[in-house]
């Protein structure tokens, strides 16, 4: 069990991790990117988003689908019921942070 808890971990780290890299990348876009609505800008966001849930998608599913098809179906529940409910306190971290912060500085 503490092996599904760590995998579980490493997944919803990665997930975090890749999920502020592409909010930075999106944040240092709004310097470069053109004000005007052109079909490019509108075509690289739902790219970026495509990829971006195809990505995710991996993070979290891969492993309990690759379990699953090896006939390991309660690991595959546990690994996938573990990665999203560290998810889910990483966003309630998240979110209390930001209301302190908010609370605090403004």
């Amino acid at each position: 069990m503490t092996k599904i808890i760590t995998r579980a971990l490493i997944n919803a780290i990665g997930t975090t991790t890749y999920i502020i890299l592409v909010a930075s990348f999106m944040f240092s876009l709004q310097t470069i990117v053109p004000k005007e609505d052109t079909i490019f800008v509108i075509a690289s966001i739902l790219l970026l988003f495509v990829c971006s849930a195809a990505i995710t998608g991996l993070l979290i599913f891969g492993k309990p689908v690759m379990l699953y098809i090896d006939g390991k179906n309660k690991e595959a529940v546990s690994l996938l019921g573990y990665t999203i409910g560290i998810l889910f306190l990483i966003t309630l971290f998240i979110f209390i942070f930001l209301i302190i912060y908010n609370n605090l500085f403004n």
